[in-house]
């Protein structure tokens, strides 16, 4: 597991640790570092002696950290050109070292240079780009543009004009192809539109780690994580004993839905799938093995219950929505549950005493919130889960798991390939399998999210994936991580 920190506490973490620690000692440890990634990625291309390396200089210590770490690879032979954006703030000890060293301020961009450094601004900055960072950052793209993507980019702690604690992008931002971090990773690393343009994420220790002493704001699971979450039957276990989940999804006009959620619940760990509403017919055609009924009240003893995917929202639907909600096990509500649970204005009144997982697409979260997600998807997410004592998976490029609490995971494994009619029923079905194998609900999304992930991956490396295929794609993705 990884864990991201936000701008407030990292700068707590740091002032801690500056205490004990002689002066500019930290942004000398930042500087070594962020040379050491510059000079791996100038070995690629021939090595340090003799490369152009361009420096984005901001003022602040980001600037600070970028000229020192100019002057460590000027030192070693490169022709270090730094462009300053506010020359009579530049890091005035980070400037002289760089001089020394042999590097030279420059006024503009240059036509060409083997690796170009992002200081323009660091975690401290807020709003967008000013208007002469934005201009820099625009000709920097259409450099990159014209030659393919070089030169590479190395962005200083985040890259600049994003929105550190939230991953938003407000205007101009830096594409890089590595961000240096230093002492822990932030949100903009690992949640929203940010964490695209940060590319490869390289974590420098500072010694940052004995000082970070509040809770992480964002989470990011590892196969490792998932692995050790997942059930596995025993000597002993038996298809009840392993769990039994039942999925009131689907119906006469979309069959499908209440296929590819089965399909979902069938790759999970339990050992039983019941399936209650109008299409059990073509759910026990495709999958032999669920035991069908017409309604949820027949359907038989279930330990979690998913509802909502392709339900339909008229009368009969209301109706298993309710006997759904007034179990006593875990449930899960997709689609057209949501879209009931607005309609009937009991959304922030719900309080179930089994746990409640919801997982709502942004269209569908507006409708819940009475508003959009917005540019902190994370605080969004914590809000509305907190609001109706729920889990809340929102469904998004980097899904976001938010519990009541306010804990908060971010999922890595995202694919565009997801974007797809149907792949939610199947996320839904494995979550709900999850569940009732007696996987805690904050743990079940998060799991199912990632494996979810995998499988759109895989079903998208031979061209366009649909829904089957992601569904079809579970299995094998599974036993990998085992």
């Amino acid at each position: 597991m990884r864990q991201a920190w936000r701008v407030a506490d990292v700068r707590s973490a740091e002032k801690a640790l500056m205490a004990t620690l002689p002066d500019g000692s930290l942004m000398q440890r930042a500087a070594a570092g962020l040379a050491r990634r510059c000079a791996l990625l100038l070995r690629d291309g021939g090595g340090v002696y003799g490369a152009t390396v361009v420096l984005l200089v901001g003022s602040g210590d980001n600037g600070g950290d970028t000229l020192f770490a100019g002057a460590r690879l000027a030192a070693r032979g490169a022709a270090v050109r730094a462009v300053l954006l506010s020359p009579e703030r530049a890091h005035v000890a980070g400037l002289a070292a760089l001089r020394q060293a042999g590097g030279r301020v420059v006024a503009d961009l240059p036509d060409r240079a083997d690796l170009v450094v992002d200081g323009i601004v660091g975690i401290g900055a807020s709003g967008g780009l000013r208007p002469q960072a934005a201009a820099l950052v625009a000709r920097l793209g259409a450099l990159r543009a014209r030659d393919g993507a070089r030169p590479p980019v190395v962005a200083v702690d985040v890259p600049s004009g994003v929105s550190v604690d939230t991953g938003d992008v407000p205007g101009d931002a830096v594409h890089a192809d590595v961000t240096v971090t230093f002492g822990c990773l932030k949100p903009a690393h690992v949640v929203g539109p940010a964490a695209a343009r940060a590319g490869h994420v390289d974590l420098v220790d500072i010694g940052l780690g004995a000082t970070l002493r509040t809770t992480a704001a964002v989470r990011v699971p590892d196969a490792s994580d998932v692995v050790s979450w997942w059930p596995r039957p025993g000597a002993t276990s038996d298809k009840y004993s392993r769990g039994v989940v039942g999925l009131a999804t689907g119906s006469a006009t979309y069959p499908g839905a209440a296929v590819l959620s089965v399909a979902g619940a069938l790759a999970g760990p339990t050992g039983l799938v019941r399936y209650a509403g109008s299409a059990g017919r073509e759910v026990v055609r495709r999958h032999p093995s669920v035991i069908a009924a017409e309604r949820v009240a027949d359907a038989g003893r279930v330990q979690a219950w998913v509802c909502g995917s392709g339900l339909g929202t008229g009368d009969d639907a209301r109706r298993e929505l309710r006997s759904v909600l007034a179990s006593s096990v875990p449930v899960l509500l997709d689609a057209d549950a949501l879209t009931l649970l607005v309609d009937g204005q009991h959304a922030a009144g719900l309080r179930r005493d089994a746990p409640l997982v919801i997982t709502p697409h942004d269209r569908e979260f507006a409708r819940l919130a009475g508003e959009a997600p917005g540019a902190d998807r994370v605080g969004a997410a914590c809000r509305l889960a907190a609001w109706m004592n729920a889990v809340v998976l929102l469904k998004g490029d980097r899904t976001i798991v938010a519990t009541p609490s306010g804990e908060a995971w971010a999922n890595p494994t995202a694919t565009a390939d997801l974007a797809t009619a149907g792949s939610g029923d199947v996320l839904a079905g494995l979550l709900g399998s999850l569940l009732a194998a007696g996987v805690p609900a904050q743990r079940a999304a998060v799991a199912a999210a990632y494996v979810h992930g995998l499988a759109g991956r895989r079903a998208g490396l031979d061209g366009p994936a649909t829904a089957s295929d992601v569904a079809a794609a579970l299995r094998p993705v599974l036993a990998d991580l085992r």
